[in-house]
């Protein structure tokens, strides 16, 4: 199925980067509010390490977060937090914005269409896009801080980064800034094949919707069917990619190694995984992955499509181009 772009007099997208700032930013924010310790149980069970230790019992998605509660309070659930909350809101405007833009380049000139090549390679940009800007730096601060076992109840047990500040300060100046972007080519092509696949499926579902319910055409369906769409949509990407994200969060915890590429880093600790601990291991943390990133994405694509339709009829609107689907 095609989507349609219709320009306005100004050729602007009606999606500005305001209403992103908006929509997008409160979306993501509510998603991670709702959503974060089920990644902060994904990155423990990414980073352990059983196939090491043979005969010791397994810990699944209930025991990890179980274990966590026990040592470090609920609270410990919730490590990390500080740096997502702070790129959420760029992210999720970056994330919007670069794939409306990147969709109308690619649209047809004189139909204004959108193939699903097209809004799949919108996607892919846009996931590339908030990799590169954003998400990068903030994995590597979420997943020093997430990787942590001291226990939020002891005063006495004093990690090694404080806070997201505290470990973005700590990590430049150890490791230089360069270790904010360790880890970029696989969080760009985790992301990338993450928003490809998302925007990719939510779109063609959402279009064929449409076609069984001519009444929405050219307006918002309704609340309860974008949340399905933006559920199943969301759990396809982490079932695509989950071998990736398991390999970025391992190079991301540790630190660079001197005179070591991060191509030869990523071919160690991949076959390192596949030695010691089976093809499994690729797959570690894929359970909370898409019980986190599905809910999360039927959050954002809600409150995203909710909130932008509320800003687009009011007053003060911005006029332009008209993006219908």
């Amino acid at each position: 199925m095609a989507t349609k772009v219709q320009q306005g007099k100004n050729g602007k997208s009606p999606s500005g980067a305001a209403v992103n700032l908006i929509a997008g930013g409160g979306a993501g924010m509510m998603e991670a509010l709702a959503c974060h310790p089920l990644d902060t149980i994904k990155v423990r069970m990414q980073l352990s390490r059983r196939g090491r230790a043979p005969g010791s019992p397994k810990r699944g998605f209930i025991r990890t977060g179980a274990h966590i509660v026990k040592r470090e309070t609920p609270l410990g659930l919730y490590k990390g937090l500080g740096a997502v909350l702070t790129g959420i809101v760029p992210k999720m405007a970056i994330r919007f914005t670069s794939f409306e833009w990147y969709k109308q380049l690619l649209a047809d000139g004189a139909t204004g269409n959108v193939t699903g090549r097209g809004t799949f390679l919108a996607g892919l940009a846009a996931g590339v896009t908030e990799a590169v800007a954003v998400v990068t730096p903030m994995e590597v601060i979420k997943i020093r801080l997430q990787a942590q076992h001291h226990s939020l109840a002891d005063p006495l047990d004093v990690p090694k980064y404080r806070n997201a500040a505290h470990a973005l300060y700590t990590v430049v100046k150890e490791e230089g800034a360069g270790a904010l972007y360790r880890g970029v080519s696989l969080t760009a092509l985790r992301q990338g094949s993450n928003q490809a696949v998302n925007f990719t499926a939510y779109t063609y579902f959402k279009e064929a919707l449409r076609v069984y319910q001519p009444q929405y055409e050219g307006g918002t369906l309704p609340g309860w069917q974008t949340t399905l769409i933006g559920l199943v949509s969301g759990a396809m990407g982490p079932l695509s990619n989950a071998p990736i994200d398991t390999i970025k969060t391992r190079l991301q915890k540790t630190p660079a190694e001197e005179g070591v590429s991060a191509l030869k880093r990523i071919t160690v600790i991949a076959g390192d995984m596949f030695r010691q601990e089976g093809v499994h291991a690729f797959y570690k943390g894929i359970t909370p992955r898409i019980m986190r990133v599905a809910p999360g994405q039927a959050v954002t694509f809600t409150v995203y499509e909710y909130v932008k339709d509320k800003i687009e009829k009011s007053s003060w609107s911005s006029p332009g181009g008209r993006y219908e689907e």
